[in-house]
């Protein structure tokens, strides 16, 4: 199986369980494991990290993965400026086979997220892993009403690469080249009536991730440049404290365009929510210079929005 269906398969399998509020019994036993003294305290980007290995054969050193926390902790510190909350608390148990899953995340109170851990698993695994900072992105924004599920999850979707790419843990054309492969399942199909009400798997993951790539693409425009989807999210997380409070989503989206000046968010929420949208992706990803050619992700820096797919991934100042 090739690394873009991989990844689709994936996500399918995260979609029954990421950001998770309705498992009290799941979210207790994580709270329960974590607040304990065999409890390992993580510091990255201002904030406290709980992190509990629960008992059980992993082949990786229990180093590489207090080191693995860190760096995918890192990464979301990157793209947020700060890490998300104040404190989370994170459970890795071993599961059978060599690969990342079974990532769930609560809010209310302290966050906590449960991550399985394939028993061998070794470096490469961790540092191709996406899940983990899948999980930790979705700390940043506030708890929605389920008919919003497709915003969180989007956002998560999108910011992973884009975080990993910023902290240096992946190339440009890794985020482009996925994005390009997969961004099509977020297209609506027939009978479809707009992300608030239909929420299929390719909708609620990658519809959520195409309206945040139009969402960081138009900001862009619309600002020259100086502003774009990183800068909304940021104030969105910085007044709302993150997953540990529910806001409603317009809230959100205003406190988003405020910080960049504009009514981006909002006019695009109001053109997706309720109705059927099929924006032109060839026409993005020609503007955007990117292709694919021979299995190859190549770039066109003379395309017309080239500076606009720099600036998205390229490290804050």
């Amino acid at each position: 199986m090739n690394i873009q269906a991989s990844l689709g398969a994936a996500l399918t399998l995260l979609a029954l369980a990421s950001s998770c509020r309705a498992a009290p019994d799941l979210e207790q036993r994580i709270r329960d494991a974590v607040n304990v003294p065999q409890a390992v305290s993580v510091n990255v980007g201002g904030a406290n990290i709980h992190l509990r290995i629960a008992d059980g054969h992993m082949d990786l050193p229990r180093a590489a993965l207090v080191a693995w926390v860190q760096s995918d902790a890192l990464a979301v510190s990157t793209y947020y400026g700060q890490f998300p909350v104040a404190q989370v608390g994170v459970l890795l148990t071993p599961v059978s086979g060599d690969g990342i899953s079974q990532g769930v995340t609560f809010g209310s109170g302290m966050p906590v997220m449960r991550v399985g851990v394939g028993a061998n698993s070794d470096a490469e695994t961790l540092s191709k892993d996406w899940v983990l900072v899948h999980e930790m992105v979705h700390l940043a924004f506030p708890l929605m009403p389920r008919r919003h599920h497709w915003v969180e999850e989007g956002i998560a979707t999108y910011v992973e690469p884009i975080a990993r790419a910023q902290a240096g843990q992946l190339s440009e054309a890794k985020v482009w080249g996925d994005m390009l492969l997969n961004l099509h399942h977020g297209l609506p199909e027939e009978g479809d009536q707009g992300l608030d009400v239909t929420h299929t798997w390719g909708r609620t993951y990658w519809g959520g991730a195409m309206f945040c790539l139009l969402a960081d693409v138009r900001l862009r425009e619309a600002t020259a440049n100086r502003f774009g989807l990183q800068d909304a999210l940021r104030a969105i997380n910085h007044e709302s404290g993150g997953m540990q409070n529910e806001w409603p989503l317009l809230k959100a989206l205003q406190v988003g365009d405020a910080a960049t000046g504009t009514q981006v968010l909002q006019t695009l929420y109001g053109e997706m929510a309720n109705k059927p949208v099929t924006p032109d992706l060839a026409g993005l990803w020609r503007d955007l210079g990117v292709r694919l050619e021979d299995g190859h992700i190549l770039f066109d820096d003379k395309a017309r929005l080239a500076e606009v797919r720099k600036a998205i991934t390229r490290r804050p100042g």
